[in-house]
């Protein structure tokens, strides 16, 4: 599979779990080629927050992740390795991540073509909307 079209489903699934979340949400859609800015937006508990780059290889690996996230942990997660395998259980593990932080309050974005990040209630991911001008 093309890096582009990876990249396409992911922002597909992940734009569509940001709609469903309403209006009182005022993110904006990451610009392409621009790395996602994370912001801690409220103190972080007294133990320490990690951040983890984690393969998808499958779709066992979806419940150590919502594990990690659960605990503080930010991850950033490269789905290229289950792409190779399967295209459909990369939609439906993103999907399913997508959901699970919206449930916890937490954030998520797609870091590029292959890597999306997680991250928990205490921390949320700053997104800049590309400019429209023409200059």
């Amino acid at each position: 599979m093309k890096n582009s079209n990876l990249e396409k489903v992911i922002g597909r699934i992940i734009g569509k779990s940001k709609k469903e979340e309403g209006s009182e949400n005022k993110k904006m859609e990451e610009p392409k080629g621009k790395e996602a800015i994370i912001e801690t937006t409220a103190s972080p508990p007294t133990n320490k927050i990690y951040l983890k780059a984690f393969p998808l290889r499958s779709l066992d690996d979806l419940e150590k992740i919502k594990n990690e996230v659960k605990s503080g942990n930010i991850l950033i997660i490269r789905v290229g390795p289950l792409a190779e395998k399967n295209v459909e259980d990369v939609k439906r593990a993103v999907g399913e991540l997508s959901e699970f932080v919206a449930s916890i309050g937490g954030d998520i974005a797609r870091l590029g073509e292959e890597r999306i990040v997680l991250t928990p209630p205490s921390v949320q991911i700053w997104k800049e909307k590309a400019s429209t001008s023409n200059e």
